[in-house]
This record gives structure tokens, sequence and C-alpha cells, in this order.
């Protein structure tokens, strides 16, 4: 059996490679690589996928004679499909294989696997450093003193120093992977959790909300966590921003088209929100004239939530255990159906 590692310089080939071979001790395979340059080069819409690194060619010349494709990045199209007719499995290195046309490779009897929670734990741990860099405005306090040159008292006064988490209301929209773990942290911080997830049943860390605006009117801070579809596509807008208290922290590290941007630039600029952070974006990166880039009380990061070391090894690790059942005929534990 033939298998190509296409990795990347987050989830590396070598990491591949190795989960692969520990994997498949004892089954014999031959392993090719194609290396693809994300992050450095950016990814995007690849003809009718998305979020791939643009090497449709590369990635047919690679896929000569192989049968199993163990990647992040890889762009299959349905240009790439057709022509790589000895595939029979794509093993995707994270949460949604948004990157393969998943009806082409069914239309073709290829399977489809991903790597589900492999970014939950540093997902978490990100969203909860983004809320206290915003709160205690850290940030604006590391700048002052680090580039500027400022010892700046001013963040001691009672007007400028942050609240803490101990006692604060903070409201979760979603509670998935990432949202039960931030609620688990949260908890044991002291903060009021309040959840909001009408597609979870049963007990959650915190109260449940009943509506996303009974949440919204008591959270002093309010994180997301839900999955982008048509239906959440800016499910923060105006409306909902002006449902939070006056001086409210907003934090989105889940997924941009959560949140309308322009209506949250409105709502710092008038001071109704105090401060927020921001992970992702509805464009990937911000355009040069975007107003995240001059609002003020804007903590912003380069959706790096889910970038930590051991994302990239437990991504490997689940792709090529996906590869291990498809070698003895097992059921694949993450599959499209």
């Amino acid at each position: 059996m033939k298998i190509l590692a296409a990795g990347d310089l987050f989830v590396r080939n070598a990491l591949i490679t190795a989960a692969l071979r520990h994997d498949l001790e004892g089954h014999p395979f031959e392993l090719t690589e194609l290396a693809l340059p994300w992050p450095l080069e950016p990814f995007g819409k690849v003809g009718e996928v998305d979020e791939a690194s643009d090497a449709e060619d590369a990635l047919i010349e690679a896929l000569d004679g192989v049968e199993v494709c163990v990647t992040q990045m890889a762009p299959f199209t349905e240009r790439v499909l057709a022509a790589a007719p000895a595939l029979r499995l794509i093993a995707v290195c994270r949460g949604g294989p948004v990157n393969v046309n998943a009806e082409a490779a069914r239309a073709r009897g290829v399977r489809v696997c991903f790597a589900p929670g492999r970014n939950a734990a540093a997902t978490a741990e990100f969203t909860i450093g983004l809320m206290i860099s915003a709160l205690r405005r850290i940030p604006e306090a590391h700048d002052s003193l680090a580039r500027e040159g400022r010892w700046d008292a001013s963040y001691y006064t009672y007007e400028r120093c942050g609240p803490e988490l101990e006692d604060t209301p903070v409201g979760l929209v979603g509670y998935g992977a990432v949202g039960s773990r931030v609620a688990r942290v949260l908890c044991a911080f002291g903060a009021e959790v309040e959840v909001y997830d009408p597609y979870v049943r049963g007990d959650v860390h915190g109260m449940r909300a009943s509506s996303l605006d009974a949440l919204l009117t008591r959270s002093r801070v309010v994180t997301l966590h839900a999955r982008l579809t048509p239906e959440t596509r800016h499910l923060i807008g105006a409306r909902e921003l002006a449902l939070m208290p006056q001086g409210s922290v907003l934090v989105n590290a889940a997924r941009g088209g959560l949140l309308d941007t322009e209506a949250l630039c409105d709502a710092l600029e008038r001071g109704h929100i105090a401060a927020a952070a921001l992970d992702t974006y509805e464009q990937e990166p911000p355009a040069p004239g975007s107003r995240l880039l001059t609002t003020p009380n804007l903590v912003l990061t380069p959706h790096l939530g889910g970038a930590s070391r051991a994302v990239a090894h437990k991504a490997a690790a689940i792709a090529a255990a996906e590869v291990a059942r498809h070698v003895r005929g097992e059921p694949l534990a993450h599959a499209l159906t």
C-alpha cells in the first residue's frame, strides 16, 4: 500500500510519518511525502474547497498510485480526486475536512476521516488567556512599558484597572469540546458561569440560560464557542451587543463569522463594550484598512488558538489511528457518512 504524507509547517511530515510507523507496525507500506507551505503562505479557497493550500498540481503529481493520504491542508478538489483513481482514504488532520470535496470523494468511493477535538484543550487555554488579557489590560500595559519605556501607573487607578474573573458573570455561547473546557476553568476561577447551547442536553458547568438574549443581558463577559453555520453567521450583531451590560467584554476564538465586526467596532468606539479579544475574523487576515486595526480596546491575535505543539502531535496520532483501522478493515472512528 502506498501512503502520501502531505504535511505542512505545523503538522509536519515527520510527525505524520512517526505516527504511521507506530500504528502500522507489522503492516508493509510505502511512504512518500509532499511538504506544503502553510502557515507561512496563507490558506484560502481552492477550486470548490475552503481553507486549503493552493497546491493542486503538486498534489496531483504526488498522488500517483497513492491509496491513502494524510494531510491537513492539501486541496482535495474534484479535479484532484479525478486524477487520483487509486485513492481510497483521505485522513484530514483537523476538526473538519473543509479542504475536501466530500461529495466528489463519496462518488469515487474515497472515504474521508478527520480529527475532532484535536485542538480543544489548546483553544480553551488560549480563550482564557485572551479573556484575562482583555479584562486586565495586559497588552496595553506591556506596550507602555516595553515599547514606550513608560511606567504607566494609571493602570492601577480605579477607573483603568480591570475586573477579576472571580464572582464575574461570564456567558458562554456554545458548549462543545472547547466551550465545556472553558466553563470548567472559569468555574475553578470562581466565575458565575452561564451557558447557552440549544443543541446540548444534560448538565453543564454553571447555569443553563433559557435564551441567548437572557445570557447576554446578564453577562459581564461573553465568549463565543458556537459552530459557524448559515444560522449562526452574525449571531452577535448590533442588537445583541446592545443587550450586554455597559462596560462588558467580548471574546471570540471560535469563528470570525459569528460576530458582526462593524457592529463590534461601533460598540467599542461608543464605550458600550469596554474591551474585546479576537483570534478569528470574518476576513483572514483583516484588510490593511480594517477598522479592527484602529479601534481602541481590542486585543488581536492571528488565529493562534489551536497552535500548540501538542495539537500537531494529537492531529497526526488521530489520523494515523484511522489509517490503521482502514488497513485492518475496521470501521473508521471519525469518518464522514
